[in-house]
């Protein structure tokens, strides 16, 4: 089975920091990957590399097999690859489905959108609509309201539709349900069970294990820049896991990076 993203000995320093030290990553098809460890672990950091907002100084990054060199995280969105962050990246001021279009908004056809430059604001907002029914979001007034006037988990579900909407390749969340109540984090939690029922793959980054083990399929343990192990939350505890991240237990050998 290719990966659907791969690195392969990837380091990244900050003059005598090395935020990232030789370290491997897999992302299988079709699966939610959990990504955890302690803070400045570097956990972070091998996931920009990977979307490309950070350049490795070594090593290699495949995506279905083929070695990519992203220089931006645009020309990763362009291929593909879409990320939801936790510090709610959206435009308070902007509608939603304005919001879902930033950055590749549909021109009108003919001479109006080519020479004009108009906004097709229908179709982006059918095309808005159409995606938020699919994963159950359509509980807001009007698609046409500001973001602002969105609870913390409806907002958190915009940008979770704007991903699985454009995303072809994979979606990488970064601790998507930090900010979020209890209630909140559950609807986070069944959007991301949905958008990996229509088979798109996941990278998840987070430290709320609960959510981790009741979400992911494999757990990839990171620890001092590089990958410790790769664990299934079927065969251990999150005490287990806690243990391999801080260094209080040696890592499954099978397993080992």
């Amino acid at each position: 089975m290719t990966p659907v993203v791969q690195a392969k000995g990837v380091v990244k320093r900050y003059g005598h920091v090395t935020a990232i030290d030789h370290s491997d990553f897999e992302l299988l098809p079709g699966e939610i990957l959990a990504v955890i460890g302690d803070n400045g672990a570097g956990k972070s950091s091998i996931v920009k590399a990977i979307c490309g907002a950070t350049s490795p100084d070594a090593g290699e990054i495949l995506i279905e097999g083929k070695q990519v060199n992203f220089s931006s995280p645009i020309e990763a969105r362009e291929l593909g690859i879409e990320i939801v962050y936790q510090n709610l990246a959206l435009s308070p001021a902007l509608s939603i489905a304005d919001n879902m279009f930033t950055g590749r908004e549909l021109r009108k056809p003919g001479f109006l959108g080519k020479y004009l430059r108009m906004l097709d604001k229908q179709a982006m907002e059918r095309f808005a609509r159409e995606k938020l029914t699919e994963l159950g979001l359509m509980t807001v007034q009007s698609i046409k309201q500001p973001v602002e006037t969105l609870s913390g988990g409806q907002r958190q579900g915009v940008a979770v539709a704007r991903a699985a909407a454009f995303a072809t390749k994979f979606i990488i969340m970064d601790e998507p349900t930090a900010a979020l109540g209890v209630k909140e984090s559950r609807k986070v939690l069944e959007l991301i069970k949905d958008v990996r029922a229509r088979g798109i793959p996941i990278i998840l980054i987070s430290h709320n294990m609960p959510h981790v083990f009741e979400v992911a399929d494999r757990i990839h343990i990171h620890r001092l820049g590089k990958r410790l192990c790769t664990i299934n939350p079927k065969d251990y505890t999150m005490s287990d896991a806690v243990a391999f991240m801080t260094g209080a237990k040696e890592p499954p050998a099978q397993d080992a990076a």
